[in-house]
C-alpha cells in the first residue's frame, strides 16, 4: 500500500506533517464533540441519563481508545504506519455516522467503544510519522503543531455546538465526525508516505531509496543506526535497567494528563452550566479552553525547543495546577476566561508535551513503541476522567470541588515529570540551529521512526541517534 515509485519529486516533511495534522484534528473532534453533546444527551427524551451513566458512555470511547493505541503500537511496526493510518480513519469515520443514529444508550456506549478502537489507533502512528520527517532541533515544535489538531477539532466541535445543538440536538454532532472520509482518507492515500525504515525492515530497499531520495532521508546514516540499535529494539528494551524507570514514569503522567484532557473536554460544559451559565456561555467556556491548547501548546513547544522538553512540561503542568484552583473560585467572567484559557494549555497543551517528550527521550529503535505504551497507559486516566466528573457532578458536594478534583493530578502530573531521568536528547539542542553547516542529520529506527528535513549543526549527528 505504499506509494514510493514514480517520479521522485522532492517534497517536504510539512506534508507529512500536514496530514497528520487533518487526521488529529478529526480525532480530537469525535472525542470533544460529546461533551458539546452531554448537556442534549441529559435532556434526550426517554432516555432519562445521568451524569453518572452521561460519564461511563463517555469513558466507553476511551476504554477503545486504550485498546487501539496499545494495540497499534504493536501492530504497526508489523504492518507499517501507513496502513494503519488509512484503516483507522476509516473505522472511526464509519462508527461516528452508526453513533449519530443510536436508538439507545447502551447502544451509544457500544459504538463510542468500536469508534474508539479507531481513534486510539491512529495516534501513536501520527506522532511517530510526524516526529519521523521533521527536522532536528524542531521535533518538538512540530509535534505540538500537529497535534495542536485535538485542539482545533475541540474549537470545531465547540463551534459547530453553538451553532446546532441548541436547534438539532446532539445527533448532527456526531454526524459530522465522517467527514474524514472524504475530507482525509482521499488525502492520505494519496500523499502519505510509509516509514523508510519499516521498508528497509522488511527487506523492500528499492522503495526505502526511493522515498529516502524523495524526501531527502540519509539512508546510509539510516541504516547505519539501525544496525546499531538492533539489540535494543522491541517492547522489552522499554523495562531494561536504565529505561524502566522512565518508561513507569511516562506512563503514570500520561494518566495524569489524559484525565484532566478528557475530565475537563467532556464536562466543563455541564460544570459552568451548574454554577449558572446559560447553555451558549457554558460552550463558549470549551471553546476558550481549546483555543488557549493550540497557542499555548505551540508556543510551549518552541520553549521545549530551546530549554528541553523536561522543564517545560513540569512547568505546563504546575500551571495548571494554578488555574483549576483559580476555577473553583467565583471569580468574574473575564479572569474566569484567562484561567480557563491557561488551563487548555495545562491540560491539552501539556499532552501534548509529554508525547513529544518521550518521541525524544527513548532510542529512536522503540520510539514507536514508547508512544504506544504511555498512550496506553494514558487511556485509563483519559477513561478515569469522564467517569470522575461524572461522579463529582452528581454528588452534589460543591462547585469548587469539580475543579479541586482535577487539579490533584495536576501537581501529580509535574512530579512525575520532574523524576524522569534525564538524556542527552532530553534537553535542548546543543548548537543554535541557525549556526549550520550544510550537513543532513536523520534520527531514525527499527520501528520506522526517521527525522529529516533541514541543515543542522555539525557535531549533533550523533546525538541525534540516541533521541
Amino acid at each position: 500500500m505504499s506509494r514510493t515509485t514514480g517520479p521522485t519529486t522532492p517534497r517536504s516533511g510539512l506534508v507529512v506533517v500536514a496530514l497528520c495534522f487533518l487526521t488529529i484534528v478529526f480525532d480530537g473532534y469525535d472525542l470533544i464533540v460529546y461533551g458539546s453533546a452531554v448537556p442534549s444527551l441529559l435532556a434526550e427524551p426517554g432516555w432519562d441519563l445521568g451524569p453518572a451513566q452521561a460519564g461511563a458512555i463517555g469513558s466507553y470511547a476511551l476504554a477503545g481508545m486504550l485498546i487501539g493505541a496499545l494495540g497499534a503500537g504493536a501492530v504497526t511496526d508489523a504492518i507499517g504506519r501507513r496502513r494503519i493510518m488509512l484503516v483507522g480513519i476509516t473505522w472511526f469515520s464509519v462508527l461516528m455516522v452508526a453513533c449519530a443514529f443510536a436508538p439507545s444508550p447502551g447502544a451509544l456506549g457500544l459504538l463510542r467503544f468500536l469508534a474508539g478502537l479507531g481513534l486510539g489507533g491512529v495516534i501513536p502512528s501520527a506522532i511517530a510519522l510526524t516526529v519521523e520527517y521533521a527536522p532536528r532541533g524542531r521535533r518538538q515544535l512540530y509535534n505540538a503543531l500537529m497535534f495542536a489538531g485535538y485542539s482545533v477539532g475541540g474549537v470545531l466541535a465547540a463551534v459547530l455546538a453553538l451553532l446546532l445543538a441548541a436547534d438539532h440536538g446532539w445527533r448532527p454532532l456526531l454526524a459530522i465526525g465522517a467527514a474524514p472520509l472524504v475530507v482525509v482518507l482521499p488525502l492520505a492515500w494519496r500523499f502519505l508516505p510509509e516509514s523508510v525504515g519499516y521498508l528497509l525492515a522488511k527487506g523492500r530497499d528499492d522503495e526505502a531509496a526511493a522515498l529516502a531520495a524523495r524526501y531527502g532521508v540519509d539512508l546510509p546514516a539510516l541504516r547505519e543506526e539501525r544496525a546499531a540499535a538492533a539489540d535494543t529494539a522491541g517492547p522489552k528494551a522499554l523495562f531494561r535497567r536504565g529505561a524502566l524507570a522512565a518508561t513507569l514514569l511516562f506512563g503514570a503522567a500520561s494518566f495524569c494528563g489524559l484525565l484532566l484532557v478528557y475530565g475537563l473536554n467532556t464536562w466543563l460544559p455541564q460544570i459552568m452550566r451548574q454554577a449558572g451559565y446559560p447553555l451558549g456561555s457554558a460552550l463558549t467556556f470549551l471553546l476558550v479552553l481549546n483555543v488557549g491548547a493550540v497557542v499555548g501548546a505551540v508556543v510551549a513547544s518552541l520553549l521545549a525547543d530551546r530549554f528541553g522538553p523536561k522543564p517545560v512540561t513540569v512547568a505546563a503542568f504546575l500551571l495548571a495546577t494554578a488555574c483549576l484552583v483559580v476555577l473553583s473560585q467565583r471569580v468574574d467572567t473575564g479572569l474566569l476566561l484567562v484561567a480557563v484559557t491557561v488551563a487548555g494549555l495545562g491540560s491539552v497543551g501539556t499532552q501534548i508535551l509529554v508525547n513529544g517528550y518521550v518521541a525524544v527521550h527513548h532510542p529512536a529503535a522503540v520510539r514507536a513503541t514508547a508512544l504506544g505504551w504511555a498512550l496506553g497507559v494514558g487511556r485509563a486516566g483519559a477513561i478515569v476522567g469522564p467517569l470522575f466528573g461524572g461522579w463529582v457532578l452528581a454528588s452534589g458536594i460543591g462547585f469548587e470541588w469539580n475543579f479541586y478534583g482535577f487539579a490533584v493530578p495536576a501537581l501529580a502530573g509535574a512530579l512525575l515529570i520532574a523524576l524522569v531521568p534525564r538524556r542527552r536528547g532530553d534537553g535542548p539542542a546543543a548548537v543554535p540551529s541557525g549556526h549550520v553547516t550544510g550537513t543532513t542529520t536523520t534520527g531514525t529506527t527499527t520501528t520506522g521512526t526517521t527525522t529529516t528535513g533541514t541543515a543542522e549543526t555539525a557535531g549533533t549527528t550523533k546525538e541525534e541517534t540516541t533521541a
